[in-house]
Order: structure tokens, then C-alpha cells, then sequence
């Protein structure tokens, strides 16, 4: 891509150690030396604020995401970058809406490209239009080492999940049903919502 494209760009591989008990932390380095990769550990024990913070049985991502965020954006800072490239899928972005709206009583979701609230940064997500089971055949394909994250994989209940089987349902049962819905945040009609501030 940095050879094709009209723009000439570097990137920067970051990821953050957030000293989760069990994080094989030597994994990442060795892939990305082993390819070339310029990249950045920024260690934080952001694990233990959200253990400290957060009771016992409570959903630990809200804090955790705002933490990871603010940990980017300073190291972004530092780095230089002028774009901050995040993972999140299609997938990702359509529960985000429905989470925002069964929970928080929003219509928001994940745009591809969003600047921060301070302006001082820009939020791509380059994957945004695929889906997530398509990056993963992708990823086994090219045998990526994958590092889940133990913390949201051990909540019981966790909404995210809640509305991802959701959505999993719906499209076994309603083919196509997935598409239109995205496509819908694509083609948005705000004199016809009830905020009366539009």
C-alpha cells in the first residue's frame, strides 16, 4: 500500500502491554522485528487501575477503552503521527451502534475517520467496511499471532457479546440484513430523527 498509494506515509506498529496477568509479552516484538516492522510497547498497567476502579462483577471495558485511548493519543503525540489507525471492523461499528442505542439511549456508532474532541487528533479505521469473519480467515490465512484480550473474554454477560450474538442471529435468519443496516449508517436522514437540535 505505501508503494501505491498517492501519499507518501510511515507507520508505526503500537501496542499497549497493559500487564494483564498471562500477556505473552515477547510475542508481538518477535513477529514485527522478524518482518521489519518499526514498532512501540508502551507499558502501562492500565489492568490494575480497572481492577482497582472497577467492582467485582461490573463490565471493565468502558474504563479500560477510555485508559487505552488516552494512553494512543499521548504516545501518538510523542510518536509524531498525524493519523492513529485502530482495527475495529464493520462488526465492531454496528454493535457499537446498537450498544449505544439499547444502553446509552444514543444513535452513535464508529465512523471510519473521527477527530478527537481536542482536534489534536484523527482516528482512521481502515477496516471498517469489512467483515470481521472475512479478517479472520485473512489472519489464519497469514497465520498472525493473536493475542486476546483475557479481561473482556472473562466477563460474564458482557453486552458487547450480547448484541454480537444478536447479530448473528439476525443474519443466519435474515440474510442481507447486516449489509442494509450498514449501509443505513452510510445514509443517514436527520430531518427525519427527533433531535430537535438537527
Amino acid at each position: 500500500l505505501q508503494q501505491s498509494a498517492p501519499i507518501n506515509f510511515s507507520l508505526v506498529a503500537v501496542n499497549l502491554d497493559q500487564k494483564q496477568p498471562g500477556f505473552p509479552e515477547h510475542v508481538l516484538p518477535e513477529y514485527l522485528e522478524k518482518l521489519g516492522v518499526e514498532y512501540k510497547i508502551v507499558e502501562e498497567n492500565t489492568y490494575g487501575i480497572v481492577k482497582e476502579k472497577i467492582p467485582e462483577g461490573k463490565t471493565t471495558c468502558s474504563l479500560c477503552s477510555r485508559l487505552r485511548r488516552g494512553i494512543l493519543y499521548r504516545t501518538a503525540t510523542e510518536l509524531g503521527a498525524t493519523k492513529i489507525a485502530l482495527g475495529h471492523h464493520r462488526d465492531d461499528i454496528l454493535q457499537t451502534l446498537f450498544l449505544n442505542m439499547f444502553y446509552g439511549g444514543k444513535m452513535k456508532g464508529m465512523p471510519p475517520k473521527l477527530m478527537s474532541d481536542d482536534g489534536k487528533h484523527i482516528v482512521i479505521r481502515p477496516l471498517a467496511y469489512c467483515r470481521e469473519k472475512d479478517i479472520q480467515r485473512f489472519a489464519d490465512a497469514k497465520a498472525f499471532p493473536i493475542i486476546p484480550c483475557n479481561l473482556c473474554g472473562s466477563q460474564p454477560n458482557l453486552q458487547r457479546q450480547v448484541i454480537a450474538d444478536m447479530l448473528r442471529d439476525w443474519d443466519k435468519r435474515y440474510p442481507g440484513r447486516i449489509e442494509t443496516m450498514f449501509s443505513a449508517m452510510q445514509n443517514v436522514v436527520p430531518s427525519h430523527l427527533c433531535d430537535t437540535n438537527l
